[in-house]
């Protein structure tokens, strides 16, 4: 699916010569890559970008799918290991498994824990797959992970803000206790961003090296009347 990539890539090349300089450290701005295409996962590795998001347009049969499960079903918490390799994943959600798309479904969760694992040489996942009546993450914050895939298949996507948009100084504790909207965080409130349902979102978290300080600001957003509830998939090296 991908060209191997290690996991590590070193940016910068040793330089010879008799000059005597002293070293400047920079930071590329940090940017965000949206496209269609899948193969685009792995701009990730670039220096400057901290978010991929592959927009996919949603399949009738998923869709279709989704709203009966979330209608008919109860809540949904899974959490476990996966070797896309040999795991077995018809029974990700039993109670769901006679309705009509069950196995389209499955098929894409495959094709995305055997991506995250390919982009990154591991041999298994974090898989965690959820469906939320509340926004578990509320506010605006980064993960202490190197990397992330997310994927909402149903509800309301997952909200991010533009690093043009946010003042990193008031995340977590330097926002003196108040909240997103009277802490400064937000610069520009017209320019909060949300993933469409089936996209997939990969991004760099504060672990990912060189990445320090620069972690993917976003949150879980707030359900609403009509979108009452979430199906979100989150893949996590292990």
């Amino acid at each position: 699916m991908f060209a191997r990539i290690p996991f590590r890539q070193s940016s910068l090349s040793p330089l010879a010569g008799p000059t005597s300089f002293q070293p400047v450290s920079y930071r590329p701005s940090i940017r965000t890559v949206v496209s269609t295409n899948f193969v685009d996962l792995t701009r990730i590795y670039e220096d400057d970008v901290n978010f991929c998001l592959i927009e996919r347009p949603l399949p009738a049969t998923i869709e279709g799918f989704i709203y009966q499960a979330l209608k008919l079903f109860g809540p949904l918490e899974l959490s476990q290991p996966v070797n896309p390799s040999d795991f077995n994943y018809t029974n990700l959600w039993p109670q769901a498994s006679q309705l009509d798309g069950y196995d389209t479904w499955l098929a894409d969760i495959k094709l995305l824990t055997t991506a995250f694992c390919e982009l990154f040489e591991l041999k298994q996942t974090g898989l965690r797959l959820r469906t939320l009546k509340t926004a578990m993450c509320p506010r605006f914050h980064v993960d202490r992970v190197p990397a992330r895939m997310i994927c909402s298949y149903g509800g309301i996507g997952t909200e991010w803000l533009p690093e043009y948009a946010l003042d990193r100084r008031k995340l977590g504790m330097g926002s003196g206790g108040l909240d997103d909207a009277q802490s400064g965080l937000i610069a520009d409130q017209t320019a909060i961003r949300r993933m469409p349902a089936y996209a997939v979102g990969l991004m760099k978290g504060e672990a990912w090296e060189g990445n320090e300080g620069q972690g993917f600001v976003h949150r879980s957003p707030t359900p609403t009347a009509v979108q009452p509830r979430r199906l979100v998939l989150t893949l996590d090296m292990l």
